[in-house]
């Protein structure tokens, strides 16, 4: 009854960790050994470990050992990630480009290839959905769009998936959980309404979980976010991850440009010329200026 098993970490809440089972499939709610907390090591979602079982009326196991891990993201706060499909709506939310450049730029440090999806191309007109995959495809970026309430779009999603290990992430009410929902019909997640005033989603995933979608295929559905720093990238760094930018900074009159205050700027020259996506180049600047911000402070 106590021997020791192996598994993977699908959920963590209040202090419980949900582990599914190699050996048997099963699920088993666990607590983590005393060790963790003395060592300030918390385990999170997607991580794989060892396990026993016990007798004790509160909790069905311990989990004994966490394995090295591949990657660790903050946020969202899971493990070994294979890649990441970034969820954001073409209307309803309208997106958030600087929100959506920074989750690019995280994934990009941690070096998890990322596609984004833009749900919802039945909400907008084919020139906006034509621009908007152009501004990101030229950043580098796989671009997909779909229309997950209509069954649009969802076979080529499942393609990308299939045998990897990916974290959904973007905005509330941007289509995650009904994502979810179609990707594993068992999982029943709710799905939230975007409010009319904020143009936000109604948050219906409070935590991380890991979900199995068959062939080999897991997926995390993560809670949205509104928000999120880049903390410890540089104002340097940041021109990295606009790579379309450089054709253009062969005719910048000086070295190191940053593309903002400078005369003879070959970047700003693209941009006025209709070749630099605006929706970027803002993005890009605002996070110009916060990394600034914190180099000062």
């Amino acid at each position: 009854m106590n021997s020791d098993r192996t598994g993977k970490i699908i959920r963590v809440v209040g202090g419980f960790y949900y582990v599914w089972c190699r050996e048997d499939g099963q699920v088993y709610q666990c607590r983590a050994r005393g060790a963790f907390r003395k060592d300030s090591f918390k385990p999170v979602a997607g991580d794989d470990c060892s396990f026993r079982l016990t007798k004790a009326q509160d909790v069905e196991g311990y989990v004994e050992a966490i394995a090295p891990r591949r990657n660790l993201l903050i946020r969202p706060p899971v493990a070994n990630v294979d890649q990441a499909l970034i969820l954001f709506a073409f209307a309803s939310p309208e997106p958030n480009y600087s929100l959506l450049d920074r989750f690019l730029i995280e994934m990009r440090r941690q070096e998890i290839p990322s596609v984004i999806c833009f749900n919802k191309h039945d909400l907008a007109k084919e020139a906006d959905r034509s621009r908007l995959a152009a501004c990101y495809s030229r950043s580098g970026c796989t671009v997909l769009t779909a229309s997950i309430l209509n069954r649009e779009g969802l076979e080529e999603i499942r393609g990308f998936m299939k045998g990897k290990t990916t974290v959904l992430a973007g905005p509330s009410g941007v289509g995650k959980s009904s994502l979810t929902n179609f990707l594993c019909p068992d999982a029943n997640m709710e799905v939230g309404q975007v409010s009319r005033k904020t143009e936000r989603g109604k948050q219906t995933t409070r935590h991380a979980e890991l979900f199995a979608a068959g062939d080999n295929t897991f997926f995390f559905d993560t809670p949205g976010f509104s928000s999120l720093e880049l903390a410890g990238v540089g104002r340097e760094e940041i021109k990295e991850f606009f790579p379309e930018f450089t054709d253009y900074e062969p005719q910048c009159r000086f070295q190191g440009c940053m593309h903002i205050h400078e005369p003879d700027c070959g970047v700003k020259e693209a941009l006025e010329n209709g070749l630099i996506s605006r929706e970027r180049y803002d993005s890009y600047v605002q996070l110009v200026g916060e990394a600034s911000s914190r180099r000062r402070y």
